[in-house]
């Protein structure tokens, strides 16, 4: 089906490379409302539904026949179709020179991911490249897997850095994941990951990279205004637990929220080491045990589960699903779009993933890609909902049930995208 015109009068206006919003107010009606509001109707629902925006937020959302006076002076009729807020991609690495195609087909040939390495592959491949290239060609390879993304509803995408690992390069990714804030019709969090891997040149040294990581890379991303919040990998193969809590001592020095890549591999603490730095979110989570579940419950740290590395890994193990309903955790869901474990670029296929491979039911999927996943970036009280006082970030949906959006695996299901009350072209 085509959108229908639908508005009573143009409400847009080109401002350069950008279309904004006239002031006023916009009406939009003759559609239904999965507003992932909790404590009512499963998704939120509103079968017959309206939302009114001004100044680029929703002033008010609900059901039509309650719709209050307004002076709305355009209105766009969606003809009965699905409305979610925006989707949310809480975990990804979007900034990387290169890619690791190449090692996928060796490993698809029977290559270990030890052999690759020891030629020079894996990670050190992916800083090497990422290294080398300009911050204008890591905006435009970003601005690309971007697409796919924004393809499938996701207005609010986290940008982790980590590729660098050298000072330059570690602000380098940061500045290229503030300019796709600023220019690419998404709204951008980002995370410093300097604790990613230890690079080769520090190879025989690795405290003295800790100390480079945690005294001076965090401290200048800090200064440029570059960080949101701090993330670290650990895992045997990466961190220690005592080298990670160096690196969050040094961000609560400085008032930075923390989160973590914890228990992907092994249980080796990571869940009990976000919930004792009251993390947004501990990620992964596939090995984490009872205690480490009731850990990040009591500390009301976000679980975000990641379905595109666990299906590239063909790993066996799935996240504690069970443990973390029984203990009342929060579960978002992600991509972890990055070179090596997850070139994942569709956050529908992330839903679908996390119902099919960690059985979430649709209903929690889709407030894993919402709702959950704004507070796992602390944005709880800007997106992730239809209501009143949100930015009016909007998914306009071709589908006749929300449970569509985890069913369907590769089908175009997006209709229009709203950001920040403005449609794009």
């Amino acid at each position: 089906r085509s959108l229908s015109p639908g508005w009573s009068r143009d409400c847009r206006t080109r401002v350069g490379e950008r279309t904004v919003a006239d002031p006023g107010e916009l009406l939009i009606t003759d559609c239904r409302l999965a507003s992932m509001v909790p404590g009512g109707e499963p998704y939120g629902a509103v079968e017959d539904g309206a939302i009114l925006i001004r100044d680029g937020r929703i002033v008010w959302a609900g059901a039509r026949a309650d719709l209050p006076a307004h002076q709305a002076t355009a209105t766009h009729r969606l003809d009965g179709r699905w409305v979610t807020p925006g989707l949310v991609d809480c975990h990804t690495h979007l900034v990387f020179g290169g890619d690791r195609s190449g090692e996928f087909e060796q490993r698809l040939g029977g290559a270990t991911y030890e052999e690759i390495a020891r030629a020079g592959g894996g990670i050190v491949s992916s800083v090497a490249a990422t290294r080398a290239a300009s911050e204008d060609a890591l905006y435009a390879s970003a601005v690309g897997r971007l697409a796919g993304l924004k393809a499938t509803g996701v207005t609010t995408v986290e940008i982790k850095s980590g590729y660098g690992l050298d000072r330059d390069s570690e602000l380098k990714m940061l500045r290229v994941a503030r300019r796709i804030g600023r220019e690419a019709g998404v709204r951008v969090r980002t995370s410093y990951l300097g604790l990613h891997a230890v690079p080769p040149e520090w190879k025989a040294d690795r405290r003295g990279y800790v100390d480079l990581a945690v005294d001076e890379i965090l401290p200048a991303a800090h200064a440029g205004g570059l960080v949101d919040a701090v993330d670290a990998y650990c895992e045997p193969i990466a961190f220690s637990t005592a080298e990670v809590g160096r690196l969050f001592d040094k961000a609560r020095t400085l008032g930075l929220p923390v989160k973590l890549h914890a228990d992907q591999l092994s249980d080796g603490g990571g869940a009990a080491l976000a919930a004792k730095y009251g993390a947004l979110s501990a990620d992964h989570i596939e090995h984490t045990a009872e205690a480490g579940v009731k850990a990040i419950a009591e500390a009301g740290v976000v679980a975000v589960l990641l379905p595109g590395a666990y299906l590239m890994l063909r790993e066996t193990t799935p996240p504690p699903i069970d443990l973390l309903r029984r203990h009342g955790v929060a579960m978002a869901v992600a991509t972890d779009c990055n070179p090596g474990t997850s070139p994942l670029a569709s956050m529908t296929a992330a839903i679908n993933l996390a119902c099919v491979q960690f059985r979430l039911t649709p209903e929690e999927a889709l407030a894993g890609a919402t709702r959950i996943a704004a507070r796992a970036l602390g944005l709880e009280d800007e997106i992730g909902t239809l209501e009143a006082g949100k930015a009016a970030d909007l998914a306009v949906w071709d589908i006749g049930r929300p449970a569509e959006l985890a069913y369907w695996l590769g089908k175009p299901l997006l209709a229009r995208r709203m950001f920040g009350g403005v449609w794009d072209a």
